[in-house]
């Protein structure tokens, strides 16, 4: 058999390639904050997100033994058909529901399904477990609420980057509850899956700080914990999973791995390399980011259908 990244990369346009090959070569390489008075300096630079209309309900939902402020998005044209639970990316340590309200409201109304944003807590302040906690407590929440709250049972996940990785880690939990088949798939965008600097991606960003904010109280030997960091989990019974990562993503070589460790394990995957695209770009404003997240979008109404 031979086996090529090339054969893996998503049918897309020339040209779509090309101008985003001509966005990143004009585009500033970013770099994540390398202590916590830089991370301060980030978040009060982030921008506000733009409002959307119709805005979305904000509350606080109990489970677990956990609250947790949600931002719910209900379709503009008739009920929900089935409700996403979307996670919020930004190296565990930054970024809100609220950065999703743009992208939550378009799928709302465009799948015709309620879509819920998690604010689920921050670290270093409140490192690992904290984030999965909220995640899981929201799932949960879902689980037992959304037949009644949103009239339909049927449930999705994702997220990108950070969110990706608190996403399968949130599937992880339910799974071990025995609750995970309400999920009918998860939309995985280039996710974290290793913070132990064990494989080859997670050496390439064993330096960073987000790391060191998330699980920096965690010895050494623990970070391989599956709910630190997935690829080492038993990957067994999950729902269909959708892997999304760019060919030029510096996590590129583990999302690959993960795609065939969930295979391996019986599971439904799709996976999804995306060429000329680094880590992030499905938040870029590129028509290549525009295709794969069209795709996205296209994928999970399949899984409400």
């Amino acid at each position: 058999m031979r086996f090529a990244l090339e054969a893996l990369f998503v049918d897309v346009p020339a040209e779509q390639i090309s101008a985003a090959r001509d966005f990143y070569r004009s585009r500033a390489a970013g770099r994540g904050p390398a202590d916590f008075a830089e991370l301060k300096e980030a978040r009060a630079r982030k921008p506000a997100p733009r409002a959307v209309v119709p805005p979305p309900l904000e509350e606080t939902v109990e489970a677990a033994g956990v609250r947790v402020p949600i931002r719910v998005f209900l379709p503009a044209d008739g009920p929900p058909r089935g409700v996403y639970l979307g996670i919020h990316g930004g190296g565990f340590y930054m970024g809100t529901a609220a950065q999703g309200d743009e992208r939550h409201r378009a799928l709302a109304d465009a799948l015709r399904i309620a879509v819920i944003g998690i604010d689920y807590r921050l670290a270093p302040e409140h490192p690992w477990p904290a984030a999965p906690d909220d995640c899981e407590a929201v799932a949960l929440w879902l689980v037992e609420q959304a037949e009644t709250r949103f009239g339909t049972s049927r449930l999705a996940i994702g997220g990108s980057s950070a969110g990706a990785t608190l996403a399968l880690a949130t599937l992880l939990r339910l799974r071990d509850r025995g609750v995970v088949d309400r999920f009918a798939g998860a939309a995985l965008r280039f996710g974290t899956y290793d913070l132990s600097a064990h494989t080859p991606s997670g050496r390439l960003i064993a330096d960073e700080y987000f790391i060191q904010a998330y699980v920096g109280h965690v010895p050494d030997r623990d970070r391989t914990l599956p709910d630190i960091s997935p690829l080492y989990a038993d990957l067994s019974g999950l729902p269909p999973a959708l892997l999304v990562v760019g060919g030029e993503d510096v996590l590129l070589e583990d999302n690959l791995t993960m795609a065939g460790r969930l295979s391996a394990a019986g599971n439904d995957v799709e996976l999804r390399v995306y060429p000329a695209a680094p880590h992030g770009f499905t938040g870029h404003p590129t028509a290549l980011a525009a295709t794969a997240i069209d795709g996205v979008n296209s994928w999970l109404s399949e899984r409400f259908g």
